[in-house]
């Protein structure tokens, strides 16, 4: 038995969501890229680059990972390149997206031989929260005038959009590209390709990938273009899991449990939007509170309902994750991090990494 904490990848759930994508790219003709700032487990590339035409970076050290582990293209992009790294960058991606025309212009005669794009910010989005909003006031993220954009047009041959979060409501998505078609449709006709960014939760259960697949090729026949996906949460959802390992029980105003993980170390993005973990549905008649095991006040996973009391050793499994959560594990607290195992299509589970005291030394100084 494996040693918890760790992250489980199921395999073949996570099939389920790559057999998603395969049909949209088959049906739509749109390419689908793995976002790797969602979730960068190289261990399960294998099984993904049968299905994903690539992968989408947000740094330098993503487009080195996606050049070395993941058959297909490989997308640059980040918010801003340092001239030091610019070579490197190029030297391992196919296309190179800036995220400003100062960043274009700065860095234009070392990408002048290279595949070339620019990211633009359509003023609108379906993020529910403003720290994740990419069309915030004052937004950092793309260029949003389109007759300064037509003034380099002939610096890029395509456009990013990123604009959709956990948007799993196709009408909303409809809406927004329409926006996007009226607001940079001139810029669009100049242009050989698009990528429509990430956060298209099109892999749901309900979701009407036909309507979907038929959108996507209009907006390509359209524009004459070929268009491209960003999947990161959509190729991932429900494939893993956080299995953990009650330490402690103990009763202040409402039942709570001790495990041997922590929110903010393994599970950050939870905490960022203060939202509780999952588990496996279930109205048994013992309540607890799941706490995680660092200093942090509120290093809660959440409540949850239980069949039998809980008692010390019995083992939890948190479910969704693995979009931001191997990506954002930390070392706070000295709080052991969650070894990676991956449960293999024939069923086999294997123990692809643990980390130890050597790894908690070499992340410091």
């Amino acid at each position: 038995m494996i040693k918890t904490p760790y992250y489980l990848i199921d395999e073949s759930k996570l099939l389920r969501n790559l057999e998603r994508i395969a049909y949209v790219r088959e049906h739509s003709g749109a390419k689908a890229l793995l976002a790797l700032k969602c979730f960068a487990t190289w261990s399960v590339f294998g099984l993904m680059s049968r299905y994903m035409d690539g992968t989408t970076s947000s740094s330098l050290n993503e487009v080195k990972l996606g050049k070395l582990k993941f058959p297909g293209e490989t997308h640059a992009y980040s918010v801003a390149y340092a001239d030091d790294e610019i070579a490197e960058v190029l030297g391992h991606s196919d296309k190179i997206i800036f995220n400003s025309i100062s960043q274009l212009e700065r860095f234009e005669q070392a990408s002048s031989e290279h595949v070339r794009g620019l990211r633009l910010n359509p003023g609108v989005s379906s993020s529910e929260f403003i720290i994740a909003d990419p069309s915030r006031p004052f937004s950092r993220l793309g260029e949003w005038d389109a007759d300064k954009v037509m003034g380099v047009i002939d610096k890029i041959s395509g456009f990013m959009i990123h604009n959709n979060c956990e948007n799993s409501d196709f009408e909303l998505f409809d809406r927004m590209l329409s926006q996007i078609e009226e607001r940079f449709g001139a810029l669009l006709e100049k242009v050989e390709w698009v990528s429509l960014g990430g956060g298209i939760h099109f892999t749901g259960e309900g979701y009407p990938l036909d309507i979907f697949c038929a959108r996507l090729k209009a907006f390509a026949e359209r524009f004459g273009v070929q268009v491209y996906l960003e999947p990161g949460e959509a190729a991932i959802t429900l494939s893993s899991s956080l299995q953990v390992t009650v330490l402690d029980t103990l009763f202040n105003g409402k039942q709570l449990a001790i495990v041997d993980s922590s929110i903010e170390a393994h599970m950050l993005d939870l905490l960022i939007y203060r939202q509780p973990a999952r588990m496996a549905p279930c109205d048994g008649p013992h309540e607890y509170m799941v706490c995680g095991k660092s200093c942090l006040a509120g290093d809660i996973f959440g409540e949850f309902r239980f069949d039998q009391p809980l008692q010390i050793g019995d083992r939890l499994s948190f479910i969704d994750a693995a979009g931001y959560t191997m990506v954002k594990k930390n070392w706070f607290n000295g709080v052991q991090m969650p070894s990676i195992a991956v449960k293999r299509l024939d069923g086999e589970v294997e123990l692809v990494r643990e980390f130890g005291f050597d790894d908690f030394v070499g992340s410091l100084s």
